[in-house]
């Protein structure tokens, strides 16, 4: 009698791919199922990688991107947010911030040229790994936010640090409403450097390899870069400025509803579905971080904020719930009104001193 033919399994894949020819160091997120969301041991690989390649004199370049055709990183993993959260373990949730932000400043500051290909969705902890970067690549299909009011949080990944710096009042616009940047929009926000449409990404992959004309990286992104479209944000500009001016979420609101355009007013409507915890501390956030003096500052401030919503605030795990775990997307928030807000100061009460990190 024969034994059934049995398959041999088939190895995991490593959700980071690390490589390092022809003078470039390539780190490929590779969970293209869950759109690339980052993990604790994503991120100690791509630190490993970095910190690999810093002195290697085979590498003058590193290269990011993501596996498959849906986006770069739709963020982080929230959902073990929760369950940290609500299994009374709200300590462990400080690893993955230390962690990821350690990452963030390390893009930021890193001594040889990262190249960001943001293709596709790049939401929260995907602006932390794109958003800092030295040359920001955006195409056609970008899709780029921070979405964090939606699940009763706040910008976090040095996203108010990329917020506080936008023109205007566009970075208190986008970050309390969460609301989806284009590739016109990104570029016009500071959120990204150039346009290239998304059939070209292999040819400007190849052509950082082979740098010979032009030689350098940012000469050779702009052979295949395209003008975007104008921007909707800066077109939009006179009822954001005017609106997000405001002092608190309330008055904003109240500023959109008297506004003749049509967007203000659904604007308002989107408002009113979002957590008003979220939404007033990081108004006061993006305003913050204006006045800091670098990108590891407002790290420090977005720690104690993630901090204080994960130990304090019942928001944050409604939000998951309703948006993640239940999926019924009716958060109960609380407040739940932002007329309820009386003060945010508390947020902010237990910002640790910078660095950090070393």
């Amino acid at each position: 009698m024969t034994e059934p033919h049995q398959t041999a399994p088939h190895p995991p894949q490593p959700t980071v791919i690390a490589q390092a020819h022809g003078g470039l160091g390539w780190l490929t997120l590779n969970r293209p199922r869950a759109i690339n969301a980052l993990d604790l041991d994503m991120i100690g690989q791509l630190a490993g990688a970095l910190d690999r390649w810093e002195h290697d004199p085979d590498v003058d370049l590193v290269v990011l991107d993501g596996a498959g055709d849906r986006g770069f990183c739709a963020g982080g993993d929230v959902r073990s947010l929760y369950d940290q959260i609500t299994s009374g373990h709200a300590d462990d949730t400080a690893a993955f911030f230390l962690a990821e932000y350690a990452l963030n400043a390390r893009i930021a500051e890193y001594p040889k040229t990262v190249v960001a290909l943001a293709d596709g969705i790049t939401m929260g902890g995907g602006i932390g790994l794109a958003g800092h970067a030295a040359i920001r690549v955006v195409t056609e299909r970008s899709k780029l936010a921070m979405p964090e009011t939606r699940i009763g949080f706040t910008p976090d990944v040095g996203g108010t640090w990329l917020l506080g710096r936008a023109p205007g009042r566009i970075g208190e616009y986008l970050g309390v409403t969460g609301a989806t940047m284009d590739a016109a929009d990104a570029i016009y926000a500071g959120f990204a450097d150039h346009l290239v449409p998304s059939d070209r990404l292999d040819a400007v992959r190849e052509a950082l390899q082979t740098r010979t004309d032009p030689p350098t990286p940012t000469g050779i992104v702009l052979l295949f870069e395209e003008m975007p479209a104008p921007s909707r944000l800066e077109g939009a500009r006179a009822w954001i400025d005017d609106a997000f001016a405001a002092d608190t979420v309330a008055e904003i609101v109240q500023r959109l509803r008297a506004r003749d355009e049509p967007k203000a007013s659904a604007t308002a409507d989107v408002m009113s579905e979002l957590s008003p915890t979220g939404m007033a501390v990081t108004l006061e956030a993006v305003r913050r971080a204006r006045r800091l003096p670098d990108l590891r500052a407002a790290l420090a401030q977005e720690y104690g904020l993630v901090q204080w919503f994960g130990h304090t605030q019942p928001d944050l795990v409604e939000g998951i719930r309703a948006q993640l775990v239940d999926k019924d997307r009716n958060p109960r928030w609380n407040p739940a009104t932002p007329d309820a807000i009386e003060s945010v100061a508390a947020a902010f009460a237990h910002v640790p001193p910078v660095p950090l990190w070393g």
